[in-house]
């Protein structure tokens, strides 16, 4: 802390001064205590994951802690907790179950390498075209998604689960009234372990889903041969894991961005996520991607927003599976489903769904939300929902852009020509009406047609231009297309008359 207090102090150069957070111990506090609340709610995720993938438990935490450690120090996004995740499990566990571990850990370096190309080519910057209305729905799918994850947990349990349950409701409900000095979740789950343990309650533990590793992994090379053969069989399902990590990262960092009014860097977050899971390859870990939920548990339940909750999640995991793991095995599973299920209560966007909202939308931006959420709990992935939601709503922006293209015909007095005047966008959805909008037969000799208030966007458009003018040139009359800006003539001019006419 000292040091901290050094480092801040107007004697030292701006460019070594560290963050004024460094000296304040509230912040120092929240940072510490949300990574332990993280690490406790990564463990029964991790282990589950590993059972989706088909590998041992410990394989999914220690994935947990390389992935959250290294992201760290190289990831984008300050407080953004990466870690084993589902989506990934689901991709890789066919290879798993198909050809052995080693295959597994070779597509996750690989998935690396891959991310790493596809953050330096800049796939980060197609974030921007994710629409509003996309990321509602992605944030309303993951709410459900984290609460349908629990009901396993509550369905053919002792009677018990369900008071502790609600107890852990109720104390993260009104203990922050009290003091928001130590989180509410790590109250309640504390509270529930000693109250279980203390009366002796048989209920589901976090003992149950797995024995809990007592020893360090030892880094090394995947067990497989080197071989183009090794290649082509992982590689479509590194891509693939690749896509997905980068897609789930991207879309939390992006929420974590408006949740924090603050910017990251994606393109180094994309770069990041390939080298922890090249970092968590070579420690035989199943790889991994942003995690919402716990980022969600970071973030907007527990107040933390810099690197130093990110490592220590990855950190006091470490130290609890490998120290206190008979201490933890005894947490109640009940615990952590009532942290989750704040989770998804807290991350639901309650505002969208309100009578007023829905009254003032439009349609389409109802029904591309409403398409994210449906495909996405449909296909438990969330790139799917991303992916069909962002092309729905590029479809509809399509179809309400085309509307906006006028064309409005101002005869000249004397009768010597006809002034067309042309507004809005143009392009291949417009540029199809466009060449409807003309009186052919009717007009005089010389037809203006004006695109001062017009843009064209691309070779449909100038297709529809050059069309208008031979069907006028049939009829011996001449045309002049005149107020085109800058971007529209140098298309225009590299473009008109290279293109099939019809005629």
């Amino acid at each position: 802390m000292t040091g901290c207090l050094l480092l801040s102090s107007s004697a030292v150069p701006r460019s070594v001064r560290l963050p004024a957070w460094c000296s304040d111990p509230k912040a120092w506090r929240t940072e510490v205590l949300a990574g332990l609340v993280v690490a406790l709610a990564l463990i029964p995720e991790a282990i589950s994951f590993s059972v989706i993938a088909g590998v041992d438990p410990k394989i999914g935490l220690f994935a947990s802690v390389t992935m959250a450690v290294t992201v760290s120090v190289v990831g984008g996004r300050r407080a953004m907790i990466s870690a084993a995740t589902g989506a990934v499990a689901l991709v890789i566990g066919p290879l798993n179950r198909e050809h052995g571990l080693g295959y597994l850990v070779a597509a996750v370096i690989l998935a690396g390498v891959f991310q790493i190309a596809l953050g330096a080519l800049g796939v980060a910057r197609l974030m921007r075209f994710v629409p509003r209305s996309v990321m509602v729905g992605f944030v309303n799918s993951l709410a459900i998604l984290i609460f349908l994850a629990q009901l396993p947990e509550l369905t053919h349990v002792p009677w018990a689960v369900y008071p502790l349950l609600l107890g852990g409701l109720a104390l993260m409900v009104w203990f922050p009234r009290l003091t928001r000095v130590v989180p509410a979740p790590l109250v309640s789950i504390v509270a529930l372990t000693l109250v279980t343990v203390g009366a002796g309650v048989a209920v589901p533990t976090v003992g149950d889903k797995g024995a809990l590793p007592s020893s360090l992994p030892v880094p090394g090379l995947p067990d497989v041969p080197f071989t183009l053969d090794t290649l082509t069989t992982v590689a479509p399902y590194a891509l693939a894991m690749a896509l997905v990590g980068l897609m789930e990262s991207l879309m939390t960092a992006k929420l974590v961005d408006e949740i924090t009014d603050t910017r990251s860097d994606k393109r180094r977050e994309a770069v990041g996520q390939g080298v922890a899971n090249i970092v968590t390859g070579l420690f035989g870990g199943m790889g991994g991607c942003a995690m919402i939920g716990q980022t969600m548990i970071n973030v907007k339940v527990s107040g933390a927003r810099t690197r130093v909750s990110t490592f220590l999640a990855g950190a006091f995991l470490l130290l609890l599976c490998l120290v206190f793991g008979p201490v933890v095995s005894h947490i109640p599973m009940a615990a952590l489903v009532a942290v989750m299920v704040m989770v998804s209560f807290g991350t639901f966007d309650w505002h969208s769904v309100a009578p007023a909202t829905l009254r003032r939308l439009p349609a389409g931006e109802l029904a591309v939300t409403a398409v994210t959420v449906v495909v996405v709990v449909a296909t438990h992935n969330l790139a799917i929902g991303v992916v069909v939601g962002s092309l729905l709503a590029m479809a509809v922006f399509a179809k309400r852009v085309a509307h906006h293209a006028e064309v409005t015909a101002v005869p000249d007095p004397d009768g010597g020509r006809t002034v067309y005047t042309v507004t809005g966008a143009l392009f291949f959805a417009s540029a199809n009406e466009l060449t409807t909008r003309f009186d052919y037969a009717g007009d005089p000799d010389l037809v203006v047609v004006d695109l001062s208030a017009a843009h064209v966007w691309d070779a449909s458009s100038v297709a529809a231009l050059d069309t208008v003018r031979a069907k006028y040139a049939q009829r011996g009359k001449t045309v002049e297309i005149t107020g085109l800006n800058h971007p529209s003539a140098a298309l225009h001019e590299r473009l008109s008359g290279e293109l099939a006419v019809a005629h």
